[in-house]
């Protein structure tokens, strides 16, 4: 294995053709995510996934057709916040924000439509479905990397994930089934979009379960764990917190909802957002991780077929060398000209700041990922304050699963956000 933390290095690896490859963690395999896009091998299978999925799910176009979804979605949240407010001076957000993003992803590729606030049978199970994969997923496995352990299974991940699939498969197949037995649609979900595939692209039915769940598992868990992580610093700092506020009061003012179009006006929110994903990048490990699949140098050094390599990003946006002042949360880095981060992209050319990947390998999801994140706290930002609570502090101590998330939930007291006076609208 290599580890880089070196920007350079980091770019030749992620973009390379030797390393084009993941390595599949046990639980993965088992989780049959091997037949998905984020594990499978790269060829011809990998590249028609990844093509279906830009096209029909990831693409700018549809990222415009499904704004409406994610406004319902957010008017849901906001009401479900709301009640709690109402019922407790202490909200948990991390369930609010996991339902929210089970509920959108199941909306684009399902087709199910489910509230927020939803404890109907498929909403309820799936979310345990997904909550015992992502567990799987991130645990540590030691049999990964002690290979003398496989036959033993000493902390039954293997037998937790045999346990698991038949209920996913099930639970896939069921909606599969239900698609099957409806008018085909012109424009539906993404699974209408798989099972209207022809000749070469069509997928058995095995794989068609495999790319669903997969869509369904990483949609749910990047959104709500980087949302989480922005109200977090936001309560930390109130000054940010009024800023994005003022933002939106000059943008949106306060006698409409916030849409779409108005947060591709803002210029501080996109700041504040950047500067988490710095702090507390939540992407998946496996968006750092490659293998090789043939020989080739790095950085001077002969590396075999079959080493895996790592970036750590965690400390490249830590680097003093790169960053001024890196442990201090300062949106205002990418809006000072003097700095020469006002340009800066996420998106994966730069990779001094690349939280989802980089190169043919990074998320594919990102794009909407990013709009969601974005429009869902402005949106809550533009309804609450969003302040501490009694008996809880705010804890920035992180936990490594599949995500790096916050050790500890977060709680906040709320304040509705004052309508406008007369003189004001």
């Amino acid at each position: 294995m290599i580890v880089t933390c070196n920007p350079e290095v980091a770019k030749d690896i992620l973009n390379s053709s030797a390393f084009a490859d993941r390595p599949v963690k046990e639980s993965a395999y088992s989780l049959m995510f091997n037949r998905a896009i984020g594990f499978a091998p790269y060829g011809v299978y990998w590249r028609t996934l990844r093509r279906i999925a830009a096209t029909h799910l990831f693409c700018p176009k549809q990222i415009k057709v499904s704004e409406g979804q994610r406004a319902v979605v957010a008017v849901q949240m906001v009401e479900m916040l709301r009640d709690q407010q109402n019922r407790t001076r202490s909200v948990c957000v991390r369930d609010v924000l996991k339902r929210a993003s089970l509920s959108n992803m199941m909306w684009s590729v399902f087709g199910k439509k489910y509230r927020v606030d939803s404890n109907d049978h498929d909403s309820v199970e799936l979310r345990k479905l997904v909550d015992e994969g992502y567990e799987l997923l991130g645990v540590l496995n030691w049999t990964d990397h002690l290979p003398w352990l496989a036959d033993f299974d000493p902390q039954g991940v293997r037998s937790r994930c045999y346990k698991l699939v038949p209920k996913v498969n099930r639970f896939v197949k069921r909606i599969i089934d239900e698609h099957r037995a409806r008018p085909s649609q012109v424009s539906g979900d993404f699974t209408d979009v798989l099972l209207s595939l022809e000749g070469p692209d069509k997928l058995s039915e095995p794989d068609m379960i495999a790319v669903l769940w997969e869509m369904i598992f990483r949609g749910t868990d990047t959104v709500a764990v980087l949302i989480e992580w922005i109200l977090a610093r936001l309560v930390l700092h109130v000054d940010v917190q009024v800023k994005i506020q003022e933002e939106l009061h000059r943008v949106v003012g306060r006698s409409r909802a916030v849409t779409e179009a108005d947060v591709t006006s803002l210029v501080y929110l996109p700041a504040v957002v950047k500067e988490v994903l710095r702090l507390h990048p939540p992407g998946p490990l496996l968006s750092w991780a490659r293998l090789a699949i043939t020989d080739t140098v790095i950085d001077g050094h002969q590396v075999p077929a079959g080493t895996t390599a790592m970036v750590n990003m965690w400390a490249i946006t830590r680097d003093p060398e790169i960053w001024n002042d890196p442990l201090v949360f300062r949106p205002e880095r990418f809006l000072n000209e003097s700095e020469g981060l006002m340009d800066m992209s996420v998106m994966g050319s730069d990779l001094r700041l690349a939280p989802f990947g980089s190169g043919r390998r990074s998320c594919p999801g990102k794009g909407l990922g990013l709009a969601t994140v974005s429009f869902w706290v402005a949106s809550l930002l533009h309804e609450f304050e969003f302040g501490r609570c009694d008996g809880y502090d705010v804890d920035l101590s992180e936990v490594l699963k599949l995500s790096c998330e916050m050790a500890t939930p977060l709680h906040v007291s709320l304040r509705s956000r004052p309508d406008p006076s007369p003189l004001e609208v």
